[in-house]
């Protein structure tokens, strides 16, 4: 009769991807938020991996937490191994013969600047297909499973990220607005993640507005602007957006002064390696007027 003996258990691998965020981001909350648990999941899942090898992994103090030696040493060995299991994933899944394309965007840029350039990518390669999932935050293409991402944010000069436009700002508002427009009586209409634009725009281009933060605050851009069409107000526009806009006449410029942010919209591309041959004229395309 065989003779088929336990096998010495690891710590669950759900433990292991938290340990590993949390070292990596320096934070429980932040891996917590990285992986959609709870902190308290993150801690516990920690605490496992503590117990099962008898070595405390962080410090826990009235900060926040920070890595023993023997988690410093580790931590690098642990990302290392996720995102080469995330790469042998993402490979795996290139070789389907079913070409879906996944992108992550800002959810500005999901709604007002890729629907036309992915309704030209399909005028031209209509077997493509999309899914474009809209998130605050950047991924990590070392690990999550997108194709490539758009957002507005700072240029970091990496080989694997375009940048397709300067982040531009300027007021816009309805036509019929223009005549009675005035930076005190008109309402200001804000976007939550660029709350700052109006203080920025007014401080670098010397325009006096007593309160930049007065006025409606909406959580997606995207709402900011159908109220700015609808005549609600005054908004700042990005010029990278809007030009649609603009160009329709549904917006207009308040404004002759511009200034830029020292963001810009950008596509982010996972290693060279792990990308889609399909993924070349697809960026061209993106890149296109």
């Amino acid at each position: 009769m065989a003779v088929l003996p336990r096998r010495p258990k690891g710590p669950p691998l759900n433990a292991l991807r938290a340990f590993e965020a949390a070292a990596r981001l320096g934070s429980f909350v932040a891996a917590a938020e990285e992986l959609s648990v709870t902190p308290g999941a993150i801690s516990q899942h920690i605490k496992a991996i503590e117990a099962w090898a008898d070595v405390p992994l962080f410090r826990r103090n009235a900060q926040g937490v920070e890595l023993t030696p023997p988690g410093r040493e580790l931590a690098g060995d642990f990302t290392l191994a996720f995102d080469q299991l995330a790469a042998a994933t993402q490979n795996l899944r290139n070789l389907s013969p079913s070409v879906e394309i996944h992108i992550a965007a800002l959810p500005s840029v999901a709604q007002l600047w890729l629907p036309a350039r992915l309704g030209r990518i399909r005028n031209v390669r209509p077997a493509l297909k999309f899914s474009v999932t809209a998130m605050e935050t950047t991924p990590r293409l070392s690990r999550d499973l997108f194709d490539l991402s758009v957002f507005i944010a700072e240029p970091d000069g990496a080989a694997d990220q375009i940048v397709i436009a300067e982040d531009v700002i300027f007021p816009v508002c309805a036509p019929e607005l223009v005549e009675s427009f005035d930076f005190e009586s008109t309402p200001l209409l804000h976007d939550q993640t660029w709350h700052d634009d109006w203080r920025r725009w007014s401080e670098e281009t010397g325009t006096i507005i007593r309160d930049p933060t007065k006025g409606p605050k909406h959580s997606l851009y995207g709402l900011a602007v159908e109220e700015a069409k609808s005549g609600a107000g005054a908004l700042m526009a990005h010029g990278c957006l809007i030009g649609p806009a603009l160009k329709a006449g549904n917006l207009v410029r308040v404004s002759a002064q511009a200034c830029e942010t020292g963001r810009a919209l950008v596509i982010n591309l996972p290693h060279p390696s792990r990308r889609r041959a399909e993924l070349v004229e697809i960026v061209e395309l993106l890149r296109g007027d």
